[in-house]
C-alpha cells in the first residue's frame, strides 16, 4: 500500500487525503445519523370522539357491546373470553366502531371504576396491553373510560405496518388528585 508523503507547500494534507478524509466524514455521518422522522411510520393520535354510552342500551347497527350477539358466526372483536375470564369485575361493557373513512376501527372499554381506582400503574398497563393485543388481532384500537366517561387509557396503533406499530397511554391522578399522561 503507497502512503502519499506530505508537503508543506500543500498545507500539510494531499488532495487524495482530504477526499480520503471528507468521504470518511460522510461514511460516518450517513452512519450515526437516524433516518430523518419522515420516513419512521408514526403511531396516530388515539381518537378524540365522545364516548357514547347511550349505545349500550340502544346498540345501532354498526356498533358491537358485550351484549350483542350474533348467532350465524362470531362477532368481531370479540372481547367476551377476555371479560367472561379474568376481567370480569374490571371490564363491565364495551362499544365497537367499524373503520369510516375518518377514523380507523376502535372499542371503547367501560371499566368499573371502583376497580380500576384499586390497581396499580403496572396492573392498569397489563390489563390495557392484553385487551389491546386482542382488539389489535382484530384491526382495532382501543380507549378506556370509566362510566362518568372519564378517559383512563389508549391502546393505539399504526396498521399501515408490519408488525403493526403501537402505543399505550395512561392518565394518572397524582395525590392531589391532578390528572396527567404517561
Amino acid at each position: 500500500m503507497h502512503i502519499p508523503k506530505l508537503c508543506d507547500a500543500c498545507g500539510g494534507r494531499s488532495h487524495r487525503q482530504r477526499s480520503l478524509s471528507l468521504l470518511l466524514t460522510i461514511s460516518l455521518t450517513t452512519l450515526l445519523v437516524p433516518p430523518s422522522l419522515a420516513q419512521t411510520p408514526r403511531i396516530p393520535s388515539p381518537s378524540n370522539a365522545p364516548l357514547e354510552l347511550d349505545l349500550l342500551t340502544k346498540p345501532k347497527d354498526y356498533v358491537i357491546t358485550a351484549n350483542t350477539i350474533n348467532p350465524e358466526r362470531l362477532t368481531v372483536p370479540s372481547l367476551w373470553w377476555a371479560q367472561a375470564n379474568s376481567e370480569k369485575k374490571l371490564l363491565d361493557n364495551w362499544i365497537a366502531y367499524p373503520a369510516s373513512e375518518k377514523e380507523p376501527a376502535r372499542v371503547d372499554l367501560i371499566v368499573n371504576q371502583q376497580i380500576w381506582s384499586l390497581l396499580d400503574y403496572v396492573e392498569r398497563y397489563d390489563f390495557v396491553n392484553r385487551l389491546g393485543s386482542t382488539a389489535r388481532n382484530f384491526g382495532y384500537n382501543i380507549r378506556v373510560f370509566n362510566y362518568q366517561k372519564e378517559p383512563l387509557a389508549t391502546y393505539t396503533c399504526n396498521f399501515s405496518t408490519s408488525p403493526a406499530l403501537c402505543s399505550i397511554q395512561t392518565t394518572v391522578k397524582n395525590k392531589i388528585g391532578l390528572e396527567r399522561l404517561l
